[in-house]
Protein backbone atom coordinates (compact mmCIF):
# COMPACT_ATOMS: atom_id res chain seq x y z
CA UNK A 1 0.00 0.00 0.00
CA UNK A 2 1.37 3.37 -1.00
CA UNK A 3 1.95 5.73 1.91
CA UNK A 4 3.38 9.07 0.89
CA UNK A 5 3.40 12.67 2.05
CA UNK A 6 4.07 15.65 -0.19
CA UNK A 7 5.04 18.47 2.15
CA UNK A 8 7.20 21.53 2.65
CA UNK A 9 9.68 21.18 5.50
CA UNK A 10 9.49 24.89 6.37
CA UNK A 11 5.68 24.80 6.60
CA UNK A 12 4.52 24.75 10.21
CA UNK A 13 1.11 23.47 9.16
CA UNK A 14 2.71 20.49 7.41
CA UNK A 15 4.80 19.77 10.50
CA UNK A 16 1.70 19.96 12.71
CA UNK A 17 -0.27 17.58 10.47
CA UNK A 18 2.61 15.08 10.38
CA UNK A 19 2.90 15.26 14.18
CA UNK A 20 -0.86 14.76 14.60
CA UNK A 21 -0.72 11.65 12.43
CA UNK A 22 1.90 10.10 14.66
CA UNK A 23 5.02 11.35 12.92
CA UNK A 24 4.39 9.66 9.60
CA UNK A 25 6.15 6.41 10.36
CA UNK A 26 6.19 4.07 7.36
CA UNK A 27 5.54 6.99 4.99
CA UNK A 28 7.70 8.15 2.11
CA UNK A 29 8.29 11.89 2.44
CA UNK A 30 8.80 14.23 -0.51
CA UNK A 31 9.81 17.79 0.35
CA UNK A 32 8.38 19.63 -2.67
CA UNK A 33 10.92 22.45 -2.44
CA UNK A 34 13.97 20.19 -2.67
CA UNK A 35 12.43 17.40 -4.71
CA UNK A 36 9.93 19.09 -7.03
CA UNK A 37 6.78 17.27 -7.98
CA UNK A 38 7.11 15.71 -11.42
CA UNK A 39 4.55 16.04 -14.22
CA UNK A 40 3.78 12.32 -13.78
CA UNK A 41 3.17 12.70 -10.05
CA UNK A 42 0.95 15.74 -10.59
CA UNK A 43 -1.01 13.96 -13.32
CA UNK A 44 -1.48 10.93 -11.01
CA UNK A 45 -2.87 13.17 -8.25
CA UNK A 46 -5.17 14.92 -10.73
CA UNK A 47 -6.53 11.58 -11.93
CA UNK A 48 -7.32 10.59 -8.34
CA UNK A 49 -8.78 13.95 -7.29
CA UNK A 50 -10.47 15.02 -10.52
CA UNK A 51 -8.90 18.40 -11.26
CA UNK A 52 -5.69 20.38 -11.04
CA UNK A 53 -7.60 23.23 -9.45
CA UNK A 54 -8.33 21.01 -6.41
CA UNK A 55 -4.56 20.64 -5.94
CA UNK A 56 -3.84 24.36 -6.37
CA UNK A 57 -3.28 26.66 -3.40
CA UNK A 58 -4.91 30.04 -3.86
CA UNK A 59 -3.45 30.99 -0.47
CA UNK A 60 0.10 31.07 -1.87
CA UNK A 61 1.61 34.55 -1.61
CA UNK A 62 2.47 34.56 -5.31
CA UNK A 63 -1.16 33.97 -6.27
CA UNK A 64 -2.02 37.61 -5.63
CA UNK A 65 1.40 39.11 -6.35
CA UNK A 66 1.35 37.59 -9.86
CA UNK A 67 -2.20 38.88 -10.40
CA UNK A 68 -3.56 35.36 -10.81
CA UNK A 69 -6.55 36.23 -8.62
CA UNK A 70 -7.81 38.53 -11.39
CA UNK A 71 -7.50 35.93 -14.17
CA UNK A 72 -9.66 33.01 -15.16
CA UNK A 73 -7.30 30.04 -15.00
CA UNK A 74 -7.72 26.85 -17.01
CA UNK A 75 -6.82 23.36 -15.84
CA UNK A 76 -3.67 23.59 -17.96
CA UNK A 77 -2.79 26.93 -16.28
CA UNK A 78 -3.11 25.33 -12.84
CA UNK A 79 -0.96 22.38 -13.92
CA UNK A 80 1.77 24.57 -15.41
CA UNK A 81 1.86 26.94 -12.43
CA UNK A 82 2.25 24.06 -9.94
CA UNK A 83 5.06 22.55 -11.99
CA UNK A 84 6.85 25.91 -12.19
CA UNK A 85 6.33 27.05 -8.59
CA UNK A 86 6.16 24.56 -5.72
CA UNK A 87 4.28 26.96 -3.42
CA UNK A 88 1.18 26.62 -5.61
CA UNK A 89 0.72 22.97 -4.63
CA UNK A 90 -1.69 22.60 -1.70
CA UNK A 91 -0.04 20.89 1.22
CA UNK A 92 0.34 18.58 2.77
CA UNK A 93 -0.89 15.88 0.43
CA UNK A 94 -1.15 12.53 2.18
CA UNK A 95 -1.61 9.33 0.20
CA UNK A 96 -2.70 6.20 2.06
CA UNK A 97 -3.43 3.42 -0.41
CA UNK A 98 -6.26 4.63 -2.63
CA UNK A 99 -7.09 7.55 -0.31
CA UNK A 100 -5.69 11.03 -0.92
CA UNK A 101 -6.04 13.84 1.60
CA UNK A 102 -5.23 17.40 0.51
CA UNK A 103 -4.60 20.27 2.89
CA UNK A 104 -4.89 20.76 6.60
CA UNK A 105 -8.65 20.99 7.13
CA UNK A 106 -9.72 19.44 10.42
CA UNK A 107 -11.87 16.82 8.65
CA UNK A 108 -8.82 15.72 6.63
CA UNK A 109 -6.66 15.38 9.73
CA UNK A 110 -9.34 13.31 11.47
CA UNK A 111 -9.73 11.06 8.42
CA UNK A 112 -5.96 10.60 8.19
CA UNK A 113 -5.79 9.68 11.87
CA UNK A 114 -8.47 7.03 11.36
CA UNK A 115 -6.43 5.50 8.52
CA UNK A 116 -3.05 5.74 10.29
CA UNK A 117 -3.57 5.36 14.02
Amino acid sequence: MQRKIYYLDTCQTCQRVIKEMGGGEDFEFQNIKQDRITPEQLDFLKEKIGSYEALFSKRAMKYRSMGLNTRVLTEEDYRQLMLEEYTFLKRPIVIIGENIFIGSAKKNIEAIKVKVL
